[in-house]
């Protein structure tokens, strides 16, 4: 293995245990020390790859927004109909929630604003673009009420999306997440698809699975 290959291992060993240390105890919890000994690295190694926690920690929240982007795209690419990919993309990011290390520490450390300046909005204009984007596909399509505006729907879909895992992973440590997620489409289909259209889709969530 040449010198540079061995750098990346490094490097992605030290992020997978940040993420294990991040995902446990938080941004301000989590000691330098910590994550070195999980990673099983020495602390001069980990100072190499990365100079202080914020930059360790913003390593993690990449890594983690990579792996939600890329699991998104597979989605998208099925060329389904733009409401139906919203919430089947909403059921992959649960699903990496409930069994990736790295998406839950990312997501963690992302939701926790005080810990950076300036905050780390990127994954959230990530999401809200593309939500935007596929419920103006759902609009075309004939699957929302004309008189919502997508962008202001998916100011409304995201956040109510975060509030939903935080909530689960505060309450039962994300036992119930999938649960959660199918009553909030449950709530929200009726109040944002067309009356004649409500019938056809109402067993959206049940995806969500």
């Amino acid at each position: 293995m040449v010198k540079q290959e061995r750098a990346q291992v490094t490097r992605g060993t030290i992020v997978s245990g940040a993420a294990a240390v991040f995902g446990r105890r938080g941004y301000g919890l989590a000691s330098i020390a910590d994550i070195a000994a999980e990673a099983g690295v020495t602390k001069g190694a980990l100072y190499f790859h990365f100079p202080s926690k914020d930059e360790l920690a913003r390593a993690v929240i990449t890594e983690q927004h990579r792996r939600t982007m890329v699991a998104a795209a597979e989605v998208v690419e099925q060329g389904l109909p733009g409401l139906e990919t919203v919430v089947r993309l909403s059921a992959v990011l649960a699903h990496q929630l409930l069994t990736d290390p790295v998406v839950q520490a990312g997501i963690r450390l992302t939701t926790d604003v005080s810990m950076f300046d300036p905050p780390v909005t990127e994954p959230y204009e990530d999401w809200l673009r593309t939500t935007e984007a596929l419920f103006r596909q759902a609009a075309e399509e004939g699957d929302l009420r004309p008189d919502l505006d997508p962008g202001m729907l998916a100011s409304v879909v995201v956040p109510a999306y975060t509030g939903v895992q935080l909530v689960s992973e505060t309450v039962a440590r994300r036992a119930d997440l999938l649960e959660r997620l199918r009553d909030l489409w449950t709530v929200l289909l009726p109040g944002i698809v067309p009356p004649g259209e409500l019938e056809r889709l109402r067993r959206l969530p049940d995806l969500i699975h």
